[in-house]
């Protein structure tokens, strides 16, 4: 594992040794730095260009809130753009639309996808003030000191780090290279309306109970959607897996064949892609379970409604989110984006997108952030001390609640599969795009 250097921000939020190097985008001499001739440049000079950068993000609904692009331009004193999508938009763009982005907010199943195509830069982890607080399984593979390796799927070391800095090949061990920086991750599982259910949903396999036909739903990326159908399928006892992050031709085959029964029998009510969708699916009671996102059931205790992210006996299915860095940036555009990076870990934004269910790559940061009755609740499983309410200032949870699967170490200590990009990737959407037009 390299030596990693933190260094404290200053003033706008950019690091001292960053500011350095935006000199290389200023005028040539060959006078030596720090001379009459080529003074050394002061962090005031490097705030006063970065006052001019705007940095274009793409991403997906779940980060791209414009209250953190709000805080993020108090903070650093830059402007920032925000373009929300759906995954496969986020990642088709990262892919083919080089010019359109400057930061690409995705997760770590897409970068078998994007790092081929070369639009993404090495991070240089040495320039990072929190990477060396970042929770383990992101930076060794690590969990409460056992590897996740058992877990399936493309776990986030997977792709965490590229063989050196103009590589598009992922490192097998660390290296100061990574291809993003994480911010938020989660343990997801089925969300449901116990009010219209009837009972507790404690397996996968519910969503399958016929009792439940014409009322379900589940979530249309072929990426997600198939992990979240295997946990179904394998729970209900219809087939069997070698390894549900990364099918043969063969089990995709019979997946979607089971998937596609199902439709025909009328089983599922709709298929979402986009957060607002599961929301609307799930306050207006057309659906009763589903895949859903924590902050997607987030949203709908904000309008009143009851709503319960499932502890499901056979685990979770988990992802994780980062941020990268388009080639192109440069200059005072780069040192704005590694201001940003030190700044969305710094806390605040942690603590933010933890009030809907999320957690922080850096927790001890978030928690500096968090009054001791929420980090109680949301990280330690412990019951609400006070009521809980979100970021927008609704009310979650009455005192007394306790989460949906308790602490954090619970949650993710029972993740069983990450989202993946599989080897017959291409092959299963493919599949995936038949069961959905079926």
């Amino acid at each position: 594992m390299p030596k990693f250097t933190r260094r404290r921000l200053i003033q706008t939020g950019l690091a001292a040794g960053a500011a350095i190097a935006t000199t290389r985008c200023g005028a040539q001499t060959d006078a030596p730095v720090g001379t009459p001739n080529n003074p050394a440049p002061g962090p005031e000079v490097n705030a006063n260009k970065m006052k001019d950068v705007t940095l274009r993000f793409i991403g997906t609904g779940v980060a791209q809130i414009n209250d953190i692009r709000d805080k993020a331009q108090e903070d650093l004193g830059f402007k920032i753009e925000l373009k929300a999508l759906s995954t496969e938009e986020n990642n088709q763009i990262a892919i083919t639309q080089p010019g359109q982005y400057d930061m690409f907010d995705g997760e770590y199943f897409s970068l078998p996808l994007v790092i081929p195509s070369g639009n993404l830069q090495p991070i240089d982890v040495s320039r990072l003030a929190n990477f060396d607080k970042i929770v383990p399984f992101f930076t060794t593979g690590e969990f409460n000191g056992m590897p996740v390796e058992k877990a399936q799927g493309t776990a986030p070391i997977k792709v965490m780090y590229l063989k050196d800095k103009d590589s598009k090949e992922f490192s097998a061990t660390p290296t100061n290279w990574a291809t993003m920086v994480p911010f938020q991750y989660n343990a997801d599982t089925l969300g449901y309306r116990p009010d219209l259910v009837g009972r507790e949903i404690t397996s996968w396999a519910d969503l399958f109970d016929p009792a439940f036909k014409g009322k379900t739903s589940i979530l249309d990326i072929p990426s997600i959607g198939i992990m979240d159908a295997a946990m179904v399928v394998e729970s209900a006892g219809l087939m069997t897996f070698g390894d549900k992050g990364n099918m043969t031709k063969a089990e995709i085959d019979e997946i979607t064949a089971i998937l596609i029964a199902k439709k025909k029998e009328g089983h599922f009510r709709a298929f979402w892609k986009t957060f607002d969708e599961s929301v609307n699916l799930m306050s207006s009671g057309e659906v009763v379970l589903q895949s859903m996102w924590s902050p997607a059931v987030t949203a709908v205790r904000s309008k009143g409604i009851e709503c319960i992210y499932a502890p499901l006996k056979e685990g979770y299915r988990a992802w994780g989110g980062g941020i990268g860095l388009s080639r192109s940036l440069e200059g005072a555009q780069l040192d704005a984006a590694y201001a940003y990076l030190d700044w969305v870990s710094d806390g605040w934004v942690g603590a933010f997108l933890g009030r809907q269910g999320y957690y922080s790559a850096v927790p001890e940061n978030a928690k500096k952030f968090m009054s001791a009755e929420e980090w109680d609740f949301w990280y330690e499983g412990k019951p609400a001390a006070v009521d809980m309410v979100d970021p927008f200032g609704a009310t979650l949870e009455k005192a007394g609640a306790v989460r949906d699967g308790g602490s954090f170490e619970e949650r993710m200590g029972n993740v069983v599969v990450w989202n993946s990009t599989m080897d017959e990737q291409v092959y299963l959407v493919q599949k995936w795009n038949e069961f959905i037009a079926a």
